[in-house]
């Protein structure tokens, strides 16, 4: 996007929350936006939904109030929502063992591993050594070579960061005790009853409001595929062919609950206030339990300055900030998108973008508009 150039800009910002009116639109004319959207939910009232600039860089399209975009990870957390509430209704436990309800799991020593070891990035399989390129699109295929996995070190040694298998493990666990894929279970259960648009999963016509996405040439996913064939980044990475570009229609129409949630930024704002809302998706004592800080027996962990509880991320500042309450908790994606929820300030946000960024950060973007959140409810 042009430094001269204000794309324009859909929606409605509360007037105390016109620094993030302001930190969008500079998103464009100071940080080289292409198209984005920024929801914030606000003492349960959303008080920011804005969208703007390009959906499809090839066709000019306009970004919509209804525009869908991919947000990477994001999809982890809800995931962990739609296993929460299971918990919450007495079908799951989290130190039971994930071989109690997936009986195969417990293959090559993993028979004891725990829910919640399996969802803390504990159990020593962020890899899926025996998925061929393309396996990520065949649910059976990654939860046979999930199951068949054998652990790449002692359970709860070290807390790697289980990118690519978390979703799946999470989604096998939902479809073990409803019958129902999580995709349908989010649908039925979450999304559906509340109007939200967002997916794990879509159909030809959710699939034409998405925006094309403009993968950067070091985000994860992609610089794991330049990594060593026998390192751990690239056998995390490995079911993904190399030639997908995340918008593919098996990558937008499969169910990828690791990496593919697409939505809009009221969407996800909305799930999150739902957490923390007057009536929560998810009890206070289930909760608690997953947003317990999981930590290894030792600090030889990649990525550990990452706070992560049970399935979800934790306020992890400097890298992966979500305010200044370290009880915020949620999740972000590969390229930026951000989305988490503030239990103590009573603010759920999300922010999304179809122009991936490279690192591990939050990027600038995100980082304008969650320093122009907090500025807004500061006085």
């Amino acid at each position: 996007m042009s430094t001269d150039t204000v794309p324009q800009i859909g929606g409605h910002a509360d007037p105390r929350f016109d620094a993030v009116a302001k930190a969008f639109r500079e998103n464009f004319t100071q940080r080289d936006e292409l198209g984005g959207a920024v929801a914030i939910y606000y003492r349960n009232a959303l008080v920011v939904d804005l969208w703007g600039g390009i959906a499809d860089k090839q066709r000019g399209a306009p970004w919509r109030a209804d525009t869908l975009t991919l947000m990477m990870s994001v999809a982890k957390g809800v995931s962990a929502i739609c296993v929460a509430m299971l918990v919450d209704r007495g079908q799951l436990t989290l130190d039971a063992p994930v071989s109690t309800y997936w009986p195969e799991f417990a293959a090559d020593g993993k028979g004891e591993i725990t829910v919640r070891q399996a969802l803390g990035h504990l159990a020593g399989i962020p890899v899926t050594d025996l998925a061929a390129p393309g396996d990520i699109y065949h649910w059976d295929r990654m939860i046979a070579a999930i199951a068949n996995q054998k652990p790449l070190w002692p359970v709860g040694e070290k807390q790697v960061y289980h990118s690519s298998t978390l979703g799946f493990i999470a989604g096998e666990l939902v479809r073990r005790l409803t019958g129902k894929t999580i995709g349908t279970f989010l649908q039925d259960e979450i999304c559906g009853p509340r109007g939200l648009d967002y997916f794990i999963g879509m159909n030809e016509a959710q699939q034409a409001r998405c925006s094309t996405i403009v993968a950067s040439a070091n985000n994860v996913v992609n610089a794991a595929k330049r990594e060593p064939k026998d390192s751990i980044a690239y056998r995390m990475w490995q079911a993904v062919p190399v030639e997908e570009d995340y918008n593919s229609a098996l990558w937008r129409g499969e169910e990828l609950p690791s990496v593919n949630g697409h939505g809009t930024a009221r969407a996800v704002a909305g799930i999150y206030n739902a957490m923390i809302g007057p009536e929560p998706l998810v009890s206070a004592p289930t909760q608690a339990q997953f947003l317990t800080e999981q930590k290894a027996r030792t600090t030889d962990s990649e990525g550990a300055r990452l706070r992560m509880a049970v399935g979800f991320m934790l306020n992890s500042p400097p890298h992966r900030p979500m305010g200044p309450n370290l009880a915020s908790f949620g999740h972000s994606g590969a390229g930026g998108s951000q989305a988490f929820a503030d239990p103590v300030s009573q603010l759920s946000l999300c922010w999304t973008t179809n122009k991936m960024h490279d690192g591990n950060d939050i990027g600038p973007r995100a980082a304008a508009i969650i320093e122009a959140a907090y500025a807004s409810i500061s006085d």
